[in-house]
């Protein structure tokens, strides 16, 4: 199956070190040979900006996988930060394709968790069988890139990048680290993306509402029976409502 997804080459002999001094993950698995790496950019207020992939596959060249819809501020963005560093970001011809089961060859496991499957980068999308990722997502609390992941708004740590494998606490500085570093270490997080119970449905973005009738945190995506939600945790008790739909706490 494929996505709506940009896929760019970046070369250089800067390239892994430019993008290591940015994002939340540790690049430098990739030194060694083949693998793949989720990972976010973020503001300098450690606000969510864009998550990607950061693939090797042979040689030097590495390639970002990025949601479509982020593409283009987050090129602006890093070319930005490129200065004088040898890097050059071009587009790839290559197309990502998702899958369960048994891996292609050259296929790699999709990093953030196992039910993900795995993702192949070739020149020709390969045929395979439709899968429900949102089901998928929803099940395993995964979010995804413009639904639960919001630009200028989420941190990744309330949206579960720690526990999907996507940041890093000993790699070192990169932007919006210090914040993200805090939440960690100094915080106790008061909101965050839960699975929840629904019955009825509404559409993604609602604003859920307590017991009290408060504003308790916003919905996201549904199925069968389960949603993603974003909540303040001494809110989510008992039965809470958004729209015409009722919610509880997983």
């Amino acid at each position: 199956m494929t996505q709506d997804r940009t896929i760019w080459s970046v070369t250089g002999k800067d390239a892994l070190g430019f993008l290591q001094g940015l994002v939340s993950n540790d690049l430098r698995v990739l030194e060694g040979g083949p693998g793949i790496v989720w990972t976010a950019l973020l503001t300098p207020q450690g606000k969510y900006l864009a998550d990607f992939f950061v693939v090797r596959r042979a040689g030097d060249e590495l390639l970002v996988d990025i949601a479509s819809l982020l593409a283009a501020d987050t090129l602006r963005r890093l070319t930005m930060y490129r200065l004088r560093a040898d890097v050059q970001i071009a587009p790839s011809d290559l197309a990502v394709t998702r899958g369960l089961g048994e891996r292609p060859a050259g296929a790699l496991p999709d990093p953030r968790h196992p039910a993900l499957g795995w993702r192949l980068y070739s020149c020709e999308p390969m045929a395979v069988p439709a899968v429900d990722w949102d089901a998928i997502r929803v099940a395993n609390l995964i979010p995804e890139s413009g639904i639960e992941l919001v630009p200028d708004d989420s941190y990744i740590l309330e949206a579960g990048f720690e526990r999907l494998h996507g940041v890093d606490f000993r790699k070192g500085c990169y932007v919006g680290q210090e914040v993200t570093a805090r939440m960690k270490h100094k915080t106790e997080l008061r909101k965050g993306l839960v699975r929840v119970r629904i019955e009825g449905t509404a559409p993604v973005g609602s604003d859920i509402l307590g017991t009290d009738g408060k504003p308790a945190g916003t919905l996201f995506t549904q199925s069968g029976g389960f949603a993603i939600a974003y909540l303040r945790h001494d809110r989510a008790q008992g039965e809470l409502r958004a729209s015409q739909a009722r919610l509880w706490a997983d």
